[in-house]
């Protein structure tokens, strides 16, 4: 078994997400594993939940654990005493990192504002904001259930609360020019955040603006040449107010970056608990691939019954992980070490590597394989390069 497979891991760290599966409304752009029911019962989920963290905590014990992210769906909609529970017992199960993020997504609605401090006092100090939009015309197309001035309101709470904040913009929006993009991006930038996803929209099948795509009624998309324009402002405006490009959708301070986010990233270790949770777990010499059922009943029902909320383990073969370590690796500004990359049996002074330095989309580094500011708006062709046998 390659060096790679034992312990490759450890360079990218060890997390844990949970999904909570529920919102309040479906967002029409939204191809995420969400649900909106009328009735939740939180003592069934906390009992799941606790189950699932005994199980993998038993598999990786001692493991220091560096990130806990609650996913959705909506995690806002949980109650600080679940989301209290939950990490208590993450706690009592994993050692934990002096620096351990801790991370919630919160719509910026001021019912789920006013959990803030429940959710501080429970152990979590970081908060990611689903704004989407700074204009109320645009977040009702998003479908979104807040307005910019609740959002605003969210945000000054979150960063009276929280150490660090993060939020949310959907670019390339229906009939958005690059000017106002600029103005609207200008704006977040001088609130007091530390982190920015910023993300083009992406019309999924499945989704209600796909159906309305295939009907010729989702009118006033960008064109490619648009498209294009807006990522390069985007980048351009972040370097400029000191919010590095980090990884592709992400900015942030120094220092303020994502590090659960890292660690898929960088193809660590993580925890997936939760119904359409994935994860990826080093254990006795092989990395295996983790998921488990969408519906949320269906998943929940399954721990109840038999004790464990996973399908069938997969295992990742040393070639399907470098796959997966340059798809990843390369969104990050940084990239990938060449002598990681050496020991997962890839070549980084391979002909195509040398190609696509020759044309400016690779760096021409020693130690690290990085794409440039020119190949990161084609960083799915610099991959099919580097992936072609």
């Amino acid at each position: 078994m390659p060096e790679v497979t034992r312990e490759d891991w450890r360079k990218g760290g060890f997390g844990l997400y949970l999904h909570w599966p529920f919102c309040k409304a479906k967002c029409p752009y939204c191809d995420f594993n969400s649900h909106v029911v009328a009735q939740i019962d939180e003592a069934r989920w906390q009992a799941a939940y606790l189950s699932e963290i005994d199980r993998l905590g038993a598999e990786t014990e001692g493991r220091v654990l560096q990130s806990v992210f609650f996913g959705g769906g909506t995690p806002s909609m949980m109650s600080p005493d679940l989301v209290d529970a939950i990490l208590r017992r993450i706690r009592a199960t994993w050692p934990m990192a002096n620096d351990a993020e801790i991370t919630l997504e919160a719509n910026p609605t001021s019912v789920e504002a006013g959990r803030f401090a429940g959710y501080r006092d429970a152990g979590v100090n970081r908060v990611s904001l689903g704004v989407q939009a700074l204009n109320d015309a645009d977040l009702r197309r998003l479908g979104r259930m807040h307005t910019t001035a609740e959002a605003m309101t969210a945000f000054d709470i979150a960063r009276e609360t929280f150490e660090r904040v993060s939020f949310d913009l959907i670019y390339a929006r229906q009939d958005q020019t690059l000017t106002n993009w600029t103005a609207e991006l200008s704006r977040a930038l001088s609130m007091a955040v530390d982190h920015l996803s910023l993300y083009q929209l992406t019309v999924e099948d499945g989704t209600v603006f796909g159906a309305r795509a295939a009907l010729g009624q989702l009118r006033g998309l960008p064109d490619e040449d648009l498209g294009a324009d807006l990522y390069l402002a985007t980048q351009e405006i972040c370097a400029r107010a000191g919010f590095g490009g980090y990884e592709i959708s992400n900015h942030a301070r120094p220092g303020a970056e994502s590090l659960h986010n890292r660690i898929y990233w960088q193809s660590g270790d993580y925890i997936g608990i939760g119904p359409g949770a994935q994860g990826r777990l080093t254990l006795e010499g092989a990395r295996w691939g983790t998921s488990t059922p969408l519906a949320p009943m269906p998943w929940l029902a399954q721990v109840e019954r038999t004790g464990r909320g996973e399908m069938e383990r997969e295992i990742i073969s040393p070639s399907d992980h470098l796959t997966e370590m340059l798809l990843m690796g390369l969104r990050l500004r940084d990239g990938l070490s060449k002598a990681r990359l050496r020991a997962a049996g890839f070549d980084p002074e391979a002909a195509q590597v040398a190609a696509l330095v020759d044309m400016g989309l690779i760096a021409p580094d020693s130690e690290r394989l990085r794409v440039t500011d020119a190949g990161r708006p084609v960083l799915n062709g610099v991959l099919r390069t580097l992936l072609a046998d």
